[in-house]
């Protein structure tokens, strides 16, 4: 693996009877896969994952029974997906995202003892074809760009996965409408959801209610849809959630109180960290419509404890109780309309690395409290309402001018302050005219004149010269 291998891949491969590991991935391997398997019997894991391998899945690596792992994404295979379940009665892990297949065949849905299914990044474009009510040992799923579309029947599908931990649906469903179940939200019941990601999906309606059942819900990212009303208060129940991410909605009201009450964020108490995702999460930067950037994330513990509230219509002061929250590592509220003073009470939040308040309507004085946060490294209050003197020392004397601009009453300290003066840039400075000292000059002059005649009287006394 993460070699320049090229070219086809060798029939001779087949012959290693003994193989049970075989990583291709990360090469410039092209042309199909040859039907080399039948005589890997022991063989558990294949991966040729990121490599230019185009055509359809050879007859012998769809029938292996001994295989547990199977990992072919970023590659150009096309064709039908016909895995014979029957078969491969020890297969749990399967990913063949960004390829060419066609919508998956039954033999996927009865592969029961499935754990993880990776068909992100593909154009499957069909949703009658979806039956995961056999898989009832999957644990995590990601169907991200997929072209899949109606969403609610989809959740009502997946409801059925008892065991379903991790959920990643994103860039899919464009403009349709968040399902709202009945009152007693008996229709879609997720009781193991950990994780689920629905973002960039113009997903229309308002915060999904059916959420309010998942008690272990640990991350819940809603980012750049459409979605409307109020955030619930509930949301602040849940126990272990440590990443909420409802950027680039359209979310009023205030922000609800019982987020200061978040009880894995105040106690450091992150359940999942360090658990691996069984295929890569892609995460996309928020502040606008567009991606900024795209990391891959393989554990949880790969995403910072966060608070994502940014470019929403929320209103409304920053709670004090905020402070709470030690165990927090971004807070970023920008682009909303918040006002009110910035809580003197963050600075208990001592694991803080980011704080963007900028773009509200926030008054006061920027607390001095905050230069104890020793971890903040982004600090942002631009264009607001704020007055008064720009805290020094610590962190701050690291942030930029654009930290704090549009501010029209907030200054640095005065210059009176030897506090805030900055200490004098070092001159080389010539002394005064009358200070100059002069090797050569009249003095010398008349003192090697003088000494020089001394000389010859005193050599004419002691007769020394004679003429």
């Amino acid at each position: 693996m993460n070699n320049k291998l090229s070219g086809p891949l060798t029939e001779e491969v087949g012959k290693l009877s003994n193989l049970v590991d075989f990583d291709i991935s990360n090469n410039e391997f092209s042309g199909i896969l040859p039907n080399i398997f039948v005589g890997l019997t022991k063989l558990e894991f294949f991966s040729a994952e990121s490599n230019r391998f185009t055509g359809e899945l050879p007859a012998s690596l769809v029938n292996s029974p001994s295989l547990h792992m199977l990992d072919l994404r970023n590659n150009s295979l096309s064709g039908s997906l016909n895995l014979n379940c029957s078969a491969m009665q020890n297969l749990t892990y399967i990913s063949i995202s960004s390829n060419q297949f066609r919508c998956p065949t039954a033999g996927l849905w009865n592969c029961s003892r499935l754990d993880a299914i990776d068909l992100s990044f593909m154009n499957l474009n069909c949703e009658s074809s979806f039956n995961f009510k056999n898989l009832q040992s999957l644990t995590q799923l990601s169907l991200s760009k997929a072209s899949m579309h109606n969403l609610s029947a989809t959740l009502k599908i997946l409801s059925h996965c008892r065991n379903l931990g991790t959920v990643f649906l994103s860039m899919n469903f464009h403009n349709e409408e968040m399902p709202q179940p009945p009152s007693e939200g008996q229709d879609l019941e997720f009781s193991n959801l950990k994780v689920f990601v629905l973002g960039n999906s113009q997903i229309e309606g308002s915060f999904p209610a059916w959420l309010r059942g998942c008690k272990m819900l640990q991350m819940l990212d809603l980012s750049r849809n459409h979605l409307t009303g109020s955030i619930p208060s509930w949301i602040g129940k849940f126990n272990n959630l440590y990443y909420l991410d409802l950027t680039n909605n359209s979310f009023t009201g205030h922000i609800p109180q019982s987020l200061t009450m978040l009880l894995s964020l105040q106690h450091k108490n992150f359940s999942l960290e360090g658990t691996p995702f069984a295929f890569p999460l892609y995460a996309y930067g928020s502040g606008n419509n567009t991606f900024k950037r795209t990391i891959t994330y393989k554990k949880v513990s790969s995403f910072r404890p966060s608070l994502l509230l940014s470019y929403n219509k929320l209103e409304g002061p920053i709670w004090p109780g905020f402070g709470n929250l030690k165990g927090l590592h971004g807070m970023d509220l920008k682009h909303n309309s918040l006002s009110g003073p910035i809580p003197w009470q963050l600075s208990s939040m001592t694991m803080l690395e980011i704080l963007d308040l900028s773009h509200n309507k926030l008054s006061g004085e920027i607390p001095q409290s905050l230069v104890d946060l020793s971890f903040l490294s982004s600090f942002d209050v631009s264009y607001s309402q704020l007055h008064g003197e720009i805290p020094t020392k610590g962190q701050f004397d690291t942030f930029p001018p654009t930290s704090f601009e549009g501010n029209k009453d907030l200054y640095h300290g005065s210059i009176s302050d030897s506090s805030f003066t900055p200490s004098p840039p070092h001159v080389t400075r010539s002394p005064p005219h009358h200070e100059k000292l002069e090797i050569i000059g009249f003095p010398f002059w008349f003192g090697g004149v003088a000494g020089f005649f001394i000389t010859i009287a005193m050599c004419f006394a002691s007769g020394w010269v004679f003429l």
